[in-house]
């Protein structure tokens, strides 16, 4: 785990060392990436490592989309509107699909360069393409401070999507978040016969003097409440301490409570179906 800050080093230090200890014994199955705008801080645990995607992957079709209505000059039409809607707040991977398919590879993969998500591979169905928790954090930048991909607007229609997110799907990233920070959010969940559940968590948190985000991905959970709950306690301590650092926030984060209950039903984004158009380049093992 590292974690620095031009102008905070003692908090980054103290919250790399809590990290590490809060972690216990999945050092080896998680990684991170951390980033805050106010104190500059990163931090970040093999943020280079592959993960089959699961359902944060939308958030990068959701991307792609946008980029292309945009490219077109166009508003979204009523089709790519309301699958996005179903795509971000329920997850919904028929939605996926359709606009998976109609994007094609070649925009994908044009979307991830403009991105800089150059660790991204394009999976033989959408939720087996391979991420890495920095390309994640690159992907969160797209609609946050990069000013290159998107609009404004556009940048604000995915976050608000974000925003909406079901009840059910909320846990993880935001979890420890005060009552006065906005918070965005998209998770993935995927059980498989190799490596067991796959469990990730992807957040955008906004207050009027800060911004910060978070990128979770993991693997080899032995349960779904179990990845979530290892997610759910680090993003505690990250949101506790960065919204108690001189200058942040009010400092109310809960004390954390452990035992959140997933559903233990996986997301269903392994079906190796409809391919992008020519197919798909292999996923990494």
């Amino acid at each position: 785990m590292v974690c620095t800050s031009p102008t905070h080093q003692p908090l980054a230090t103290r919250l790399a060392r809590e990290l590490v200890q809060d972690q216990e014994g999945d050092l080896e199955t998680l990684s991170l990436a951390v980033w805050d705008q106010r104190t500059g801080l990163v931090c970040t645990q093999r943020p280079d490592r592959h993960y089959d995607s699961a359902s944060v992957v939308k958030v990068t079709v959701m991307g792609a989309v946008l980029r292309r209505a945009q490219d077109e000059g166009r508003p979204l039409t009523p089709e790519e509107t309301e699958d996005l809607r179903l795509m971000i707040t329920v997850s919904d991977n028929d939605a996926t699909t359709r606009q998976w398919n109609s994007l094609g590879r070649e925009r994908l993969q044009r979307f991830l360069n403009l991105a800089g998500m150059t660790d991204t591979v394009l999976g033989t169905s959408w939720g087996l393409t391979q991420v890495t928790a920095a390309d994640e954090m690159r992907q969160l930048n797209v609609f946050t401070v990069d000013p290159d991909v998107l609009t404004p607007a556009n940048k604000q229609y995915g976050r608000t999507l974000m925003s909406q997110v079901v009840p059910s799907q909320r846990w993880g990233a935001p979890y420890g978040a005060p009552s006065d920070v906005h918070v965005e959010v998209k998770n993935g969940w995927l059980q498989r016969a190799t490596h067991g559940w796959r469990v990730h968590s992807l957040g955008i948190f906004s207050s009027p003097d800060d911004l910060y985000q978070m990128t979770f991905l993991s693997q080899d959970d032995p349960t779904m409440s179990y990845g979530i709950n290892v997610i759910q306690k680090l993003a505690w301590r990250i949101h506790r301490t960065l919204n108690t650092a001189p200058g942040h926030g009010n400092g109310t984060t809960l004390p954390f409570e452990d035992g959140y209950q997933g559903s233990e039903v996986s997301d269903g984004s392994e079906v190796d179906g409809n391919r992008p158009p020519g197919g798909a380049a292999p996923a990494r093992p």
